[in-house]
């Protein structure tokens, strides 16, 4: 019976020891997948987000360049929503259906805008909001651990940094 017994223990030990490197992959593998599947939930409630806000522009812009700026997010970030819809297929990431609290109350401000007021509103959170996904965009393109999200967020990064100095210019010229 005691020999049984040590037998027993030095087997669950040895399982123990032998799981070890396996639950510290999968915490760590499911720890990768949480911060990758943050940022895929993110950008694509920010992407929807700034397709909404560029239709709106479209409607409530009265400066032409406003009106620009705007159809281009629709254009950009439409292209860039499709293509995080197939990466999030292939990592089973469920993708969000509606915009976060914070952009649906961002776009239920700016809609009650028309005109001047609503170009510098609008441009000065676009200023705010592509300082931010810049920064997440490059954040994830340095240091993500998914191959399939990393380069989605190289790829896209060059372009969020061009809507950016393009926000610039348009906000500094409205405030002249």
């Amino acid at each position: 019976m005691k020999i049984q017994g040590k037998i027993l223990a030095g087997l669950a030990v040895f399982g123990l020891v032998a799981a070890g490197p396996v639950l510290a992959q999968s915490t760590t593998t499911a720890h990768r997948m949480t911060a990758d599947s943050n940022f895929i939930t993110k950008a694509a409630q920010g992407g929807m987000a700034e397709v909404e806000l560029g239709q709106l522009a479209t409607t409530h812009a009265s400066n032409q360049s406003v009106k620009d700026f705007g159809q281009k997010m629709v254009d950009d970030h439409s292209k860039a929503n499709e293509e995080l819809k197939s990466i999030a297929a292939k990592e089973g990431v469920t993708l969000p259906t509606t915009v976060s609290a914070k952009d649906q109350a961002t776009r239920d401000r700016l809609s009650k805008l028309n005109g001047a007021e609503f170009d510098r509103a609008y441009m000065a959170d676009m200023v705010k909001d592509h300082r931010m996904d810049v920064a997440e965009f490059r954040r994830e393109a340095d240091h993500g651990t998914d191959p399939d999200v990393k380069a989605f967020a190289a790829k896209t990064l060059p372009t969020l940094e061009n809507h950016l100095k393009l926000a610039e210019t348009t906000d500094s010229q409205l405030k002249k």
